[in-house]
């Protein structure tokens, strides 16, 4: 059975972004430390503080309170009250069997992330709504893998690995810290180039036992996190299986993102979607029923992968990416629903339902921007188009009008 820390390590911090990234992003979210007084653990090399996280001791289970902080988005334009969104504290169960559940409460209704080796699930009470992926065998595997056989890499395998890491990434040492009464030390990360407008993110770990203590994002330029999860309260034992699941109401809308194998299924009655092998652009438009819109370039960025998306053909799309790193841009095209479908009104933009409504080429569109990135959304002759990247407002409207 894989410890605890290993379960932190490897996948508690991948459920922060998951959950996160189920609402668009994904993203990946990495991990950092507040000094707070109290005890700091000797200074040394990052490799040396990593590999000793990785062999640290196992515990069995963890229970804590959490405060989590979304600044992504103007709240004033959100149409819910979702701590998801909006931030808020909670509380947060985790076992050494590849287990954790994180609540974020809130007066109008609880959001629940729980994590299992075979899935990542969110459920927002408010909107009734789940949402989940279905993760690759491997990394199921890896959750509750056999430590000897996975092992523990040694210290100069870590520093190779960050040598290669650190041709794309500027990568901080191991800062000593204290975060909320632990001893715990501290990673910055950032992009070394094309990062769009993610400035870094830092990583916070017990250091005793390797366990997360705290994840921050920071926009370019930005001294205060966009988003952070931070343990406030840290208690450490066994935890109950009750603690660990939560069951939504059996009329929730169920939608499902499938992480897994082409090869593998998904569970029946959800919506299921797939990215595929790369293609070539003539492939790809032969893969769908509708006009394929990819030009070679886009907002000034150079075409890159072509995918085909989805497990059938009634769902079937195209995804082109433009440009390089997390500065590009990423286009979805979809046949859009029959209602949507008939011919577009012209607008002239506005808003509607707290959301801007920027006119593309005649066609309105929604557009969510953040302060990570831009998201614009518009249906033309049948076809929805939605373009997503870590840019300007001003790009993504201009990328979107030259589809």
């Amino acid at each position: 059975m894989s410890s605890l820390r290993r379960l932190s390590t490897r996948r508690l911090a991948s459920l922060t972004g998951g959950a996160l990234a189920l609402i668009a992003a994904a993203a990946v979210l990495a991990s950092s430390a507040l000094s707070s007084g109290g005890a700091v653990p000797p200074a040394k090399p990052l490799a040396a503080a990593i590999h000793d996280a990785l062999a640290a001791p196992a515990v069995s289970g963890l229970t804590a309170r959490i405060a989590f902080t979304d600044k992504l988005v103007d709240s004033s334009i959100l149409p819910t009250g979702s701590p998801l969104l909006k931030g808020g504290t909670g509380r947060l169960w985790a076992s050494a069997d590849g287990r954790a559940r994180l609540e974020l409460q809130s007066d109008n209704g609880d959001t629940q992330i729980v994590l299992t080796p075979q899935r990542v699930t969110l459920y927002d009470q408010q909107s009734d709504a789940v949402y989940q992926a279905l993760l690759p065998a491997d990394r199921a595997g890896a959750a509750t893998g056999n430590d000897a056989a996975d092992g523990v890499p040694t210290i100069a395998d870590i520093q190779r690995r960050l040598a290669d890491a650190m041709g794309h990434l500027q990568v901080s040492g191991a800062t000593p810290g204290n975060v909320h009464g632990i001893s715990a030390y501290t990673v910055r990360v950032a992009p070394a180039r094309d990062g769009g407008l993610v400035g870094g993110a830092e990583l916070a770990w017990d250091a005793a036992t390797g366990v997360p203590l705290r994840a921050a994002v920071y926009q370019q330029g930005g001294a205060k996190p966009v988003l952070e999860l931070a343990i406030t309260d840290l208690n450490y034992g066994s935890v109950s299986p009750a603690d660990l699941g939560v069951t939504p109401p059996a009329g929730a809308k169920v939608t499902t993102v499938d992480l897994r194998d082409q090869a593998s299924g998904g569970d029946a009655g959800s919506a299921h979607h797939q990215v595929g092998e790369p293609k070539t652009l003539a492939a790809a438009a032969k893969a769908v029923p509708f006009t394929l819109s990819a030009p070679a370039t886009l907002a000034g960025m150079r075409r890159g992968g072509v995918r085909v998306v989805g497990r059938d053909s009634a769902d079937r799309g195209v995804l082109v990416t433009y440009g390089t790193g997390l500065g590009g841009l990423a286009v979805l095209e979809t046949a859009a629903d029959p209602e949507a479908s008939a011919p577009a009104k012209k607008d002239t933009g506005g808003e509607q339902g707290g959301l801007p409504q920027p006119s593309i080429n005649g066609n309105p569109g929604q557009e969510l921007s953040t302060a990570l990135g831009t998201g614009v959304r518009f249906t033309r002759s049948g076809v929805r188009y939605v373009v997503v990247g870590s840019v300007r407002q001003a790009v993504a409207e201009a990328a979107a009008r030259g589809l």
